[in-house]
């Protein structure tokens, strides 16, 4: 089976990244090469994960071999590239469709309307960074295959993160969500995916409080917990950074046009790339990924949502190594750092990223220390793939 590492536009053995194969004892059907993982990942602004295949321009020739269905939506940039409108929903979700199947073979992808249309590089450039976590506790090795689980805290629709998750490592992967449309559409894109099979679950939270509890088995363990909370407060909130979002993009495609800079093209994993909106005279603009109320906004914002999640994550903290949650607004930050000193959290870690212009973050914490995070390691990693 080809990994999804392998159409990377690096090809050498040992890339800019440091990244090195190294044996392997998996014994396992997704069988992989480890990868042992050299220095510190530097963020550098304006590039994604130096693990992350999506760097450098989308290659609109490959993407459309892989999904001839973009072809229709290719058009060409004032500089003479392909690209596509961002501002056509329709073009972006056909591109996020070549990007599947180029990248990682998911052949059937598809979101009801409303729902949220993921930037696939961004979403991908949190799970490398998560990797690094799991790097650092493995002894410089990249633990790969069904050995490490993962759960995906809000799957949404378009169970991007268990896809991406298990397509690029191999990872058993568990998605919860509290909408039942939400689960029924991601259950239909994993049973289309045969390659999926038996590695990605789905479940529905039906506690609307609660993250964790309902659908955690009581002797179940996790390697990482991910989540993309809501943002927002309220769909008041939502709306006006909207209108600001959108009018920032706009001034800044005046400049470049004026400019016929190309420079604009490079940072594509930025998140307002793979946003679109349509404008009708007098009406406020309309995200392509704007997604249901339950992806976008709680009371409290991403502020309350993380830090109810810290609280919670505390009775499960022998059973994960490390939890972690995107985090939009620098302004979040404070009350979430408290709520982490208040839980007895071993380690704490904000960890930015780099998307085009944008500098994103996410918080990841664990209730085990680096010795016990090795342990950790060696018990269900090592052992499980000298055994393997």
């Amino acid at each position: 089976m080809r990994s999804p590492h392998r159409r990377s536009p690096t090809t050498s053995a040992t890339d800019h990244s440091g990244v090195q194969p190294a044996k392997s004892g998996d014994g396992s059907s997704q069988a992989r090469k480890q990868t042992a993982i050299k220095g510190k990942q530097a963020v550098v602004k304006g590039e994604l994960h130096p693990r992350n295949p999506h760097r450098g321009r989308y290659d609109m020739a490959a993407l459309v071999s892989a999904s001839p269905a973009l072809a229709p939506f290719v058009i060409q940039t004032p500089a003479g590239s392909d690209s596509i409108s961002f501002s056509d929903p329709l073009a972006v979700k056909a591109l996020n469709r070549a990007l599947l199947a180029h990248y990682y073979d998911i052949a059937h992808w598809d979101i009801p309307a409303g729902y949220l249309c993921p930037p696939i590089p961004g979403r991908a450039d949190y799970l490398h960074y998560l990797t690094d976590l799991l790097v650092e506790a493995n002894a410089g090795i990249l633990p790969e295959g069904g050995r490490v689980k993962a759960l995906d805290i809000g799957v949404g629709a378009n169970v991007i993160y268990p896809l991406l998750g298990n397509r690029s490592f191999g990872w058993q992967m568990v998605g919860s969500d509290v909408s039942v449309q939400a689960i029924e559409s991601a259950r239909q894109t994993v049973s289309a995916n045969p390659l999926v099979h038996g590695q990605i679950e789905l479940r529905l939270q039906a506690n609307q409080q609660r993250h964790f509890t309902g659908i955690w088995a009581q002797d179940e363990r996790f390697d990482l917990v991910l989540c993309n909370p809501p943002f927002h407060a309220s769909e008041a909130d939502m709306a006006r950074e909207a209108e600001r979002k959108w009018r920032g993009l706009d001034k800044s495609r005046q400049q470049r046009g004026a400019k016929g800079s190309k420079r604009g093209q490079r940072g594509r994993a930025n998140t307002d790339r793979h946003a679109s909106r349509s404008v009708s005279p007098g009406a406020a603009p309309a995200l392509n990924f704007a997604g249901q109320a339950a992806e976008l906004w709680c009371p409290g914002g991403e502020e309350a949502f993380v830090t109810r999640m810290i609280e919670e994550s505390c009775g499960f903290s022998r059973q994960c190594l490390w939890f972690s949650s995107l985090v939009a607004h620098s302004a979040s930050l404070p009350a979430i750092k408290r709520a982490l000193a208040n839980s007895g959290a071993s380690e704490v870690k904000v960890i930015e990223m780099s998307q085009g212009q944008k500098i994103s973050r996410f918080v990841a914490w664990s209730f085990h220390s680096l010795a016990q995070r090795r342990e950790w390691a060696a018990e269900h990693w090592q052992k499980e793939s000298a055994h393997g």
